[in-house]
């Protein structure tokens, strides 16, 4: 038979169908699950971070409304991640090493960050010395932001340093601002490392000193950091009327007194007031 009147091969009319798994009953209820659970461990970083005091499980179960069980396997899950820790005698829990190391990146990433280190130059170029922004983790106080004076006699501290709170402007107003017991608790258990003469290192008179520094809301470092530098700091407050950080302006005493410094207490408030507005 010529070529041309071969039959043609028959032509497929169906295209093969893509394969589907089939769903599941329990496929609907897994997602669901998860999501409860993403959630409720949010919801639970939250109530902790707010809280003023150690979160016990029956703390979480009432704030949450969740039940006593669940609250307990949310405690077991975030102290194994180290997101809490628990309190000595069994008192609950309070906000661990990766809770504060988040609390303070979010901070310092924040996505105003520019707007907010504009704040601090603004100030800067006010009072004609350094200025930072700090916030306390632990017993240390964190840079979050620093200006540098043009001056050359300054101290250097990149973002992200650590100094003790105990001898430090900012560290004193931000212990002093905490909850009573807390504030002691942390006074009590640190070291207060001597990094002055005037470094205080007794706890008594450090919590004396405290409850001055509450009192007025302003913090003070009279030499107690390093030799022949002093600082005055305010609180940085959130949405919620809390300090999270605090601003503070620090220079040589040569060039700086610390009756001259307090001068500067209005221009830091309303630089403060500023930033508490990039946080809300």
């Amino acid at each position: 038979m010529p070529a041309s009147r071969r039959p043609k091969a028959p032509v497929a009319k169906k295209a093969a169908k893509a394969t589907r798994r089939p769903a599941k009953p329990g496929d609907a209820g897994k997602s669901k699950s998860s999501d409860d659970v993403v959630s409720r461990l949010l919801a639970a970083l939250e109530f902790i971070a707010r809280a003023e005091a150690p979160v016990t499980a029956a703390d979480m179960a009432a704030g949450l409304a969740v039940p006593r069980a669940t609250a307990y396997r949310l405690f077991a899950r975030l102290e194994q991640e180290r997101v809490v820790v628990p309190e000595p005698g069994g008192r609950g829990f309070a906000a661990g090493e990766r809770l504060s190391d988040l609390a303070m990146a979010t901070l310092a990433n924040a996505t105003r960050h520019g707007a907010r280190h504009r704040v601090l130059q603004s100030l800067v170029d006010e009072v004609g010395e350094t200025c930072n922004l700090t916030t306390l983790v632990g017993g240390d106080v964190v840079y979050l932001d620093r200006v540098e004076t043009h001056w050359p006699l300054r101290m250097h501290l990149s973002r992200g340093s650590r100094v003790p709170a105990h001898c430090t402007a900012t560290g004193k107003l931000l212990l002093s601002l905490l909850p009573e017991r807390a504030m002691e608790e942390i006074v009590r258990a640190a070291p207060l490392r001597r990094t002055s003469e005037r470094t205080i290192t007794d706890p008594n008179k450090l919590i004396a000193e405290l409850a001055r520094i509450r009192a007025e809301g302003v913090g003070i470092d009279n030499e107690e950091f390093a030799a022949g530098m002093v600082a005055v700091a305010v609180p940085v407050l959130d949405r919620h009327r809390r300090a999270v950080a605090a601003l503070a302006v620090h220079a040589p005493v040569v060039r700086l007194s610390l009756k001259a410094a307090r001068r500067h207490i209005p221009a830091l408030r309303k630089a403060a007031a500023a930033l508490s507005e990039l946080l809300s």
